[in-house]
């Protein structure tokens, strides 16, 4: 009996949540349930990846259908997390007012709104790209729900191991063009995979007093912020070569190594600046600033240098 109490409870939110007058879910709320900005970032990745696969001359009606079944599995992803982590979401200050924490979407409408966005993306990059294309999606929503949200309770390996599933979407564009895993497919993995470590640990600690509310073992709340510094610069002295070799087995051209070369001694600089900062937030808030220019940079670089190595 209890466990079906405890189920029933799962599916539809908190007893309290549902005796409590809450006002009716916006499109708003439901927008923002499969988290947009997310969503949007990791497009720019697959689209980028696409353009260099395809030498600067994308078939524009596959390139369509890739976007919409890689952002339909993504928003799938942001739906699910949002649905397991609806409790701890309640304890975060940032996060309390979402939809879910708050009562105005029930859990269940999360759950399906998740699955179904999952059927539909996974669908349309297998019948209009291919099936290789739809497996890299499965796979980064696998790691993404399945491995990183549960883990991001009980160890702190779940930053790295949440790499796996952002390092999947510019895989996807490469493989929706070429059907093949050549090694640009995965030093284009391996960029993305190695990005996002600094990137997201820079975030934890700007928000480590709502992770440790939240009880979440972070890297910040559990080894403090001298370790996490110094595995940021860890990831990011790694991440300096793999955007550069790249240029070798990619075929990016001259432009893309030029602007990426500037761009990681700058993100090297900066890193190393994190030993000797006195405000620890503000050089955090700062990395984390970079971090994004950086990865939009790496995009941008690539469409752009494509163009100018073939189209001139």
């Amino acid at each position: 009996m209890d466990q079906q109490v405890t189920m029933q409870e799962s599916l539809n939110g908190d007893t309290s949540l549902q005796a409590q007058s809450v006002e009716p879910a916006t499109w708003r709320d439901y927008v923002q349930l499969t988290k947009p900005g997310i969503t949007l970032s990791n497009l720019m990745t697959t689209f980028a990846a696409l353009w260099l696969a395809s030498f600067g001359f994308p078939d524009w009606k596959l390139a369509f259908f890739t976007m919409l079944g890689t952002a339909l599995v993504i928003m799938s992803g942001a739906a699910l997390n949002n649905f397991y982590d609806r409790d701890l979401d309640k304890k975060m200050e940032r996060t309390k007012n979402r939809a879910l924490p708050a009562g105005r979407i029930s859990a269940r409408n999360a759950l399906l709104i998740g699955i179904g966005l999952l059927l539909a993306g996974l669908a349309v990059l297998a019948v209009f790209a291919n099936p290789l294309a739809a497996v890299w999606g499965l796979i980064g929503h696998i790691f993404y729900v399945l491995i990183y949200t549960p883990l991001k309770r009980v160890t702190t390996l779940n930053t790295v191991i949440g790499g796996i599933s952002g390092a999947a979407p510019p895989v996807i564009g490469w493989v929706a063009v070429t059907n093949n895993m050549d090694p640009a497919a995965w030093l284009l993995f391996l960029v993305l995979f190695l990005w996002q470590p600094p990137h997201f640990l820079a975030l934890a600690m700007l928000k480590t007093e709502e992770y440790r509310a939240g009880n979440l073992p972070m890297l910040p709340v559990v080894k403090g912020f001298a370790e996490t510094k110094r595995q940021m610069m860890l990831w990011g002295s790694v991440l300096f070569p793999a955007s550069i070799l790249l240029f070798i087995h990619g075929s990016v051209g001259y432009v893309y190594l030029i602007v990426m070369g500037v761009m990681g001694l700058v993100y090297m600089v900066l890193l190393f600046q994190g030993f000797n900062a006195k405000d620890d937030l503000a050089w955090a808030r700062k990395l984390f600033g970079y971090s994004i220019l950086y990865l939009t940079v790496f995009c941008a670089a690539i469409v752009i240098s494509t163009m100018v190595h073939y189209y001139f």
